[in-house]
């Protein structure tokens, strides 16, 4: 048969000086089962310290079926993990906000070298010859194919692709300092 399990309420702690001799008897022992979770005295002490504080204001409402050591560790083992799960959220938070900060600079930064770099092109492509330059704007700027743009102006597709190689290697030229990032927009926007 199992033996009916001892229900002992706090509130048998009839005064103060007892549940000051509660304490005492406890909290260092306490603190240090603390420390193996958070490493960090200070936390650990406040850990105990607010578990005996919940407990004397909650002392005519709580019951349990062990002794107070046992009462008393698990409780502060759970306040403990509270507080670990509260620190990696907080951490977590922490580093998505650094995330997305670096993030936004990131972009910030990108976005005024592409504006940058977009001015420095439409100069150097202003600096073409007229011919030349109609031909870059319409198959860069309006889509338009080389046997389109052929057609449209009267002349060989040859033509086209001569004057085409003749502005992207003066831009080339031009633009070395961004050559990377030029490259990319016209890889991906031609």
């Amino acid at each position: 048969m199992d033996k009916p399990s001892q229900i002992l309420s706090i509130n048998q702690i009839q005064t103060r000086e007892q549940f000051e001799e509660l304490f005492r008897t406890y909290y260092q022992e306490l603190c240090s089962f603390v420390m193996t979770f958070l490493k960090d005295e200070l936390a650990a002490e406040e850990v105990v310290q607010e578990v005996y504080f919940k407990l004397w204001l909650k002392r005519e409402e709580i019951t349990f079926s062990a002794s107070p050591k046992s009462y008393l560790y698990a409780a502060v083992r759970n306040a403990s993990l509270n507080v670990i799960k509260h620190i990696e959220i907080r951490e977590g938070y922490k580093k998505q906000n650094e995330e997305s900060r670096r993030a936004e600079e990131n972009s910030t930064g990108d976005s005024m070298e592409l504006m940058e770099l977009e001015q420095k092109i439409a100069l150097a492509v202003s600096e073409l010859p007229e011919a030349r330059q109609k031909i870059f704007v319409m198959s860069r700027h309006e889509g338009l194919k080389y046997i389109e743009i052929a057609e449209e102006l009267g002349i060989s597709i040859k033509t086209v692709e001569a004057q085409m190689g003749k502005a992207l290697s003066y831009l080339k030229e031009k633009l070395r300092d961004y050559l990377p990032l030029w490259l990319w927009l016209f890889i991906f926007f031609e």
